[in-house]
């Protein structure tokens, strides 16, 4: 990193006890009389007052400075006089407690020390005499150089930022560059708490992440919190993400003694990571519009010549290949799942995809083909085993999904449907075979048990063929003459009885275990869809043309306009 901000937490700012430090003020031998924890409160600034009803003139953070003429002869008025001014928030109260002789007052610090005795509010009485006028001058020099240097440092940091930004820096470079400013350990993480990206700042990684997503707490804005319990730790947090859409969180788990500074690094920082993911996701959805016109231009035959299809799809990002195989990927439906959480899921598929392809030195391009569903070309070096490769492609798709752990049987469940189409040395030639890819995961979607990993025309049999005349007149007059009456009549809880006993070879006990009916019932269903249907389904023939004409309608035919 070529331009670095100095250490934030080196910029100490102004407290009481910096003031009663300055030479001018410690010539008085300062003494505290109470709220010696709260000396590292800060200043705002510094007030010489010697009037009564001093509250009114002031606005909270300040450090007064004041001989006690109006008070120190008197412990009501002094009392009186330290209420009205802690009431008002000062940070403190500096009481010069000598006489006109020069000699200091015991008696007036006798009656002050009575009327401050419990308080929090630091109260200093001086000795000797102090100049005022030159302590408030000191003060205040500190007091601006401390704003000027906060101005100044988040100039810094703001260039800093805003130059990462500028060059496109990524997460981590973000991440990273905020650790090295405040001098901390930083964390990137998601709004489920897991670690997206971390810099240890030169210390334990482990004992930085360990237990991280139990650990974590809070949520909302910039929030500044304690440490563990124990420690004198000072954890920050801001959110990443615009307004309504927060994604993850910037974490400082010990920003130290600066966490004002700090917040304001950890702030810059989080805004640089929500434009890094903003023009990231900008740049990527471009590609892949370009990706999924290309695909369509290719599948509609309106892009025919294969050189220019080749320079397009390499200007797109994928190198050639001796042969392209094509498939489809729909995603396996989730109930209840609206169509966000679709497209999301869709997303995370796709981008699983591209970076298996990647990460195995495939070329591929990948493009939408409707909700849930989307095209692949894989560049092979070969025809030569081409289903080991695509088997371990999808592998490791699924692994970078967190891809389901093997069931009883031991198969692996998967999140989706995937259809291959025939291999071909040209993109437009392996562009022809996505159609064929996608009608077979439209006839795989229909099956109750689909366990392999990919499947091809020739895997779905008759289904597939039942597939192809979905549009065939010939098919349709076929179907509604077997099942015009059932259709018509008895509605889809017949349908699905039928389908039952079908399925079972006209096995009757099997029928009536997997319908849990009783042999009386099913007698009396079975004699009921012979009488509608017109046929006897104790005929191997007649079971065969009516289980035809059902596994049409499943496939996607559809009778008068409907399916």
């Amino acid at each position: 990193m070529t331009h670095i901000a100095p250490d934030s937490r080196s910029e100490s700012p102004v407290t009481v006890a910096r003031v009663l430090e300055l030479p001018d003020l410690a010539a008085g031998a300062p003494e505290v009389l109470c709220g010696q924890d709260l000396l590292g409160t800060p200043v705002r600034w510094v007030h010489i007052v010697d009037t009564e009803n001093t509250g009114a003139l002031l606005e909270g953070g300040e450090l007064v400075l004041t001989t006690g003429s109006v008070f120190r002869h008197s412990h009501d008025q002094a009392r009186s006089f330290f209420d009205d001014i802690e009431a008002a928030g000062v940070a403190a109260v500096v009481v010069e407690l000598v006489g006109p002789d020069g000699a200091f007052d015991a008696e007036a610090r006798r009656r002050i020390g009575s009327a401050v005795d419990g308080r929090v509010l630091p109260v200093v009485v001086l000795h000797r005499r102090a100049r005022f006028v030159r302590v408030t001058q000191a003060a205040h020099r500190l007091l601006i150089g401390e704003q000027v240097a906060r101005l100044e440092s988040a100039r810094r940091v703001h260039e800093v930022f805003t130059g990462l930004s500028l060059e496109g820096a990524d997460e981590q470079r973000i991440v990273d560059t905020a650790a090295e400013l405040l001098g901390a350990a930083v964390v990137l993480e998601d709004a489920a708490h897991r670690v997206l990206a971390f810099n240890a700042a030169g210390g334990s990684v482990d004992a930085l992440l360990a237990e991280w997503p139990a650990r974590a707490t809070g949520e909302g804005g910039r929030t500044r919190e304690a440490g563990p319990a124990g420690s004198r730790a000072v954890r920050l947090h801001t959110p990443v993400g615009v307004s309504g859409r927060r994604w993850g969180r910037l974490v400082v788990p010990d920003a130290g003694s600066g966490a004002e500074a700090a917040a304001h690094v950890l702030e810059r920082a989080g805004q640089a990571v929500t434009l890094a993911r903003m023009a990231a996701q900008d740049r990527r959805d471009l590609l892949q519009q370009a990706r999924t016109g290309f695909l369509q231009e290719l599948m509609d035959g309106t892009l025919t010549d294969p050189g220019q299809a080749l320079a397009r799809a390499e200007a797109l990002g994928m190198r050639s290949a001796p042969v392209y195989l094509p498939f489809v990927l729909q995603l396996e439906p989730v109930p209840g799942e609206d169509p966000t959480g679709l497209q999301l899921r869709e997303r995370a598929a796709l981008d699983a995809m591209t970076a298996a392809a990647r990460a195995q030195r495939l070329p591929a391009l990948a493009g939408g083909l409707r909700s849930g569903s989307f095209a692949v070309l894989l560049g092979l070096g070969s025809a030569d085993d081409v289903d080991r490769r695509l088997g371990d492609l999808l592998d490791r798709a699924d692994a970078l999904l967190d891809g389901g752990r093997p069931d009883a049987a031991g198969a692996k469940p998967t999140s989706w449907i995937v259809g291959v189409g025939p291999a071909a040395d040209s993109l437009s030639g392996a562009a022809a075979g996505l159609e064929e890819a996608g009608r077979t995961v439209e006839v795989v979607a229909t099956m109750e048990v689909h366990r392999r990993p990919f499947y091809r025309f020739g895997d779905v049999r008759l289904r597939g063929v039942l597939s192809a005349l979905r549009e065939e007149p010939r098919m349709r007059a076929f179907v509604e003459s077997e099942l015009g009456g059932l259709l018509s009549s008895e509605g889809p809880a017949a349908l699905g009885f039928l389908r039952v006993l079908l399925e079972c070879g006209g096995n009757k006990a099997e029928a009536a275990r997997r319908a849990n009916l009783s042999r009386p019932a099913l007698y009396a269903r079975i004699a009921r869809i012979e009488s509608v249907l017109g046929v006897s389904l104790e005929d191997a023939d007649s079971r065969l043309a009516v289980h035809v004409a059902l596994l049409w309608l499943e496939v996607g035919g559809r009778l008068d306009g409907r399916r």
